[in-house]
Parts: structure tokens; C-alpha cells; sequence
């Protein structure tokens, strides 16, 4: 009887729907991985062995490789996003629009370049310009964040703009002013996710000098907000 109500329980079936998604793999992955950069900063800047340190470093880079080829071919996804994006007529603010274009175009030639660096990482062939691709990778995945942190930014304005015109005193207005929170709601919880992606881009092209312990539990926080997303988009 426990065993069928374990078998049968809601939450075993929507955890299933869940990691039988890519994105749902790759968020948990992701979580993994920046969390054990952060604790094997965390361990070395306390003093603790090698011998501490070394599965968490292995765990990092392990989980990263496997990432990189759960990724291979994803640009395809963000191009056509960046297609509809600009072949769309309807009732959208050119700077959202323009934004997302960019944002789009940033991920495609992120992970278009980082795909090329995967003969490299797995050893099947060794490349010359591989650190020159990855420094290039992160600039377009930098390019990509900065488009949708400004869209977040823009997005939360325009809502505040919109808020100060609803009379809160009537119906609509409380109804519309519910369904403005939720998207400020969303807006903000993406910004939060982005500003804390743009910790490792920016690391990793020399624009600031963050160590890995920063990087680490910005790239964790980022993660679960991506696991939270995608739970509930499979509930």
C-alpha cells in the first residue's frame, strides 16, 4: 500500500514530467555545478585539503562538460526566436522588440561558439583558438544579458508608468491592477535571474574581478529561479 501510493503520488508524476524535460535536466545540472564552485572556493578560502576540495572541483567541471554537449545545436532555437521576434507585426514596444532581437541573437552566437569548443573539451580534437572562441562566446552571451537586464529595466518602468493611471477605485481598475503585479512580479524574478548570469560573463571576460565564491552563488541562485520556472511550467 505505501509502495502504490508512492508509485501513484502527484508529486512523483509531475517531478517525472519535470526531468523528462531538457531544460529541467539542465537547470538541476546547473545548480550542481555553480554550487560546488562556490563550496570549493569556500573550502579552499577556509584552509580545508585538496583532498576536501578535489570532488567539488571535479563535480564543476564534469557537470559543465556535460552542459556543454546537453547544449550542442540549441542556437538553432534562439535564432528563430530572433526571427519571430523581428517578423513580429503585432502590438509590442519597439524597444521590447529590438531588445529581444538582440537578447536572442546574443544567445545564438553564444552557444554557437561554445559548440565549436566541444571537440576541444571532450578531447576528440585539440583546438589552437579555443580560448579565443570561448572569450568570443562570452561576449555574445555578455551582449545577450545586458539586452535582457535593459528589457527587464524597461519593462518594470513601463508598468510603474501604467500603474499611476488606474483609478483603484473602480473594478477594472483592481483587476487590472493584480494582473500588473504579476507581471512586475515576473519581470523582477527575471531581472534578479539575469543580473546574477551576468556575474559569470563578466568574470570570465576580465570586465571585473569577481572570484569564484561570488560567481558561484550568483550562478546557484540563477539556477534554482530556473528550476522554480520550469517546475511550474510542468505542473
Amino acid at each position: 500500500m505505501v509502495a502504490d501510493a508512492l508509485v501513484y503520488h502527484p508529486a512523483l508524476a509531475h517531478y517525472l514530467r519535470f526531468v523528462a524535460t531538457t531544460v529541467g535536466r539542465d537547470k538541476l545540472l546547473r545548480t550542481l555545478q555553480y554550487f560546488s564552485r562556490f563550496y570549493a572556493w569556500y573550502l579552499y578560502r577556509t584552509n580545508q585539503p585538496q583532498t576536501a576540495i578535489a570532488p567539488y572541483n571535479a563535480v564543476k567541471k564534469q557537470f559543465g562538460t556535460t552542459r556543454k554537449i546537453l547544449r550542442i545545436g540549441k542556437f538553432i532555437e534562439h535564432l528563430k526566436a530572433a526571427a519571430l521576434a523581428a517578423d513580429n507585426k503585432g502590438p509590442i514596444d519597439p524597444v521590447l522588440r529590438y531588445l529581444a532581437i538582440g537578447r536572442q541573437l546574443g544567445y545564438a552566437g553564444y552557444l554557437s561558439l561554445d559548440t565549436v569548443t566541444v571537440v576541444d573539451v571532450i578531447g576528440f580534437r585539440k583546438l589552437a583558438s579555443v580560448k579565443r572562441l570561448q572569450d568570443s562566446a562570452y561576449r555574445a552571451w555578455f551582449s545577450g544579458l545586458a539586452c535582457s537586464v535593459l528589457a527587464g529595466v524597461y519593462t518594470l518602468w513601463r508598468l510603474s508608468q501604467k500603474q499611476k493611471t488606474l483609478d483603484l477605485k473602480e473594478g477594472e481598475g483592481v483587476v487590472e491592477a493584480k494582473k500588473l503585479e504579476k507581471e512586475r512580479s515576473a519581470a523582477r524574478i527575471q531581472l534578479i535571474s539575469d543580473l546574477c548570469d551576468l556575474t559569470v560573463p563578466v568574470s570570465a571576460i576580465g570586465l571585473a574581478n569577481l572570484d569564484d565564491g561570488l560567481v558561484g552563488i550568483a550562478g546557484t541562485i540563477s539556477s534554482l529561479i530556473g528550476v522554480w520556472s520550469q517546475w511550474r511550467k510542468t505542473a
